[in-house]
């Protein structure tokens, strides 16, 4: 059976387990772990504070400085209300070429590639360590990663790079925006709408504060470097979550409402927010003047780091000689945990089966094709091991 042949078996188990962010991801963890007990690998759990999900961290070769890190998620995004025409659960494969189900593409496609290379790895005595590394709760803010990075940090010798196996049709990526996330709540006080004069409406002082947020998007986008290589080229921020009010006549106890700034290496999201965080803290203050219990609350609900490309990064150099890779230089949009590995200290590279134009869809693939790339990366990834260049 082929590296490929393999991957695919091991992603219809995947697939089968509903990951979805909000659940826990220890059945799979559970499964991986027997699959590496089966091949004689050493692993460990890096679980979250509550002991629902876990990271894992595992080793195939000599525990040496220089090794490469496989990168993942095992959760995924929520299917709820989308108009799947096959079991998102179960892995479809279709004559088209496409092979369907939720996380074929984002990410799990990788996790069984990389699994798959296992036991080549184990038989071919590795001179150079190979480290799997599969995290939680990414699609919620990157959360489980940093305890993982830290794990990498304390109890490996230092690995010579990371691959981040996030979709990037196989192809070398070496930056991507970094995004911060926040909620806005503004507490009012109910009367009845009528009676403007006797409460305050959330919702009504919570329009100048989206109002400023459109506003911000709209000059973040005018001054936008032209020789960005991102698409769109500008800073983005968007709102994409709004919740309020209990009644048309009735004057909004609360609202709330959460935005994300995405934003290039070198551009401080704190500064783009000043403003709008300034405007906040005006009008809480002038809220509290009418009713104590009324105001404005900012919390920062999570904060991705972007991925700074690497002059000469050792990488990307290595993820271009294992794909054949001689494309011009890419960055892309989307967030992932590359940035916190990059700013542990680790040269790091994204590059994975699938299309991110598929990620979160209903319908979810990835490509036949794309699965067969990554088999020949890991194929060439395990003759690197062993020859331990």
């Amino acid at each position: 059976m082929t590296l490929t042949s393999r991957a695919l078996d091991i992603l219809a188990t995947l697939v089968a387990f509903d990951t979805t962010s909000h659940l826990s991801n220890l059945a799979l963890i559970e499964w991986v772990e027997a699959y590496l007990d089966g091949h004689g690998v050493a692993h460990r759990r890096a679980p979250n504070p509550e002991g629902t999900k876990s990271n894992l961290l595992a080793t195939i070769g000599p525990m040496i400085p220089g090794g490469v890190v496989l990168s993942g998620h095992t959760d995924v995004v929520p299917v709820d209300g989308q108009p799947w025409v096959t079991d998102p659960f179960k892995l479809t494969p279709k004559a088209d070429g496409r092979i369907y189900g939720r996380g074929t593409c984002d990410m799990k496609g990788f996790l069984a590639l990389a699994l798959a290379a296992v036991p080549d790895l184990v038989a071919a005595n590795p001179r150079k360590p190979v480290h799997l590394a599969f995290s939680y709760d990414e699609e919620i803010g990157c959360l489980g990663a940093p305890d993982l990075i830290r794990l990498i940090g304390a109890e490996l010798p230092a690995p010579a790079l990371v691959v981040v196996g996030e979709p990037t049709n196989m192809e070398a990526v070496r930056g991507h925006k970094g995004i911060i996330n926040h909620r806005v709540t503004v507490n009012g006080h109910e009367a009845h709408s009528s009676q403007t004069q006797l409460g305050v409406s959330a919702i009504m002082e919570a329009v100048p504060l989206m109002a400023a947020l459109r506003e911000l998007a709209a000059k973040l986008e005018r001054e936008a470097d032209p020789a960005s290589l991102f698409t769109p080229k500008q800073a983005t921020l968007t709102i994409g979550l709004v919740n309020g009010g209990t009644a048309g006549n009735i004057l909004a106890r609360e609202c709330v409402f959460q935005f994300d700034l995405r934003y290039p290496a070198g551009l401080d999201p704190d500064a783009v927010l000043a403003d709008f965080m300034a405007q906040c803290r005006a009008l809480d203050a002038e809220l509290k003047t009418r009713a104590p219990e009324v105001g404005v609350r900012v919390e920062r609900r999570s904060a991705t780091p972007p991925l700074a490309p690497e002059p000469d990064g050792v990488a990307e150099v290595f993820a271009r000689r294992l794909t054949g890779d001689n494309g011009p230089p890419r960055v892309v949009a989307f967030a992932t945990e590359a940035g916190q590995f990059q700013r542990a200290g680790f040269s790091t590279v994204i590059c994975g089966p699938g299309s991110i134009d598929q990620a979160h869809q209903p319908n979810e693939y990835v490509e036949a094709a794309q699965m067969d790339r990554g088999g020949a990366f890991m194929e060439r990834l395990v003759e690197w091991a062993a020859a331990g260049e």
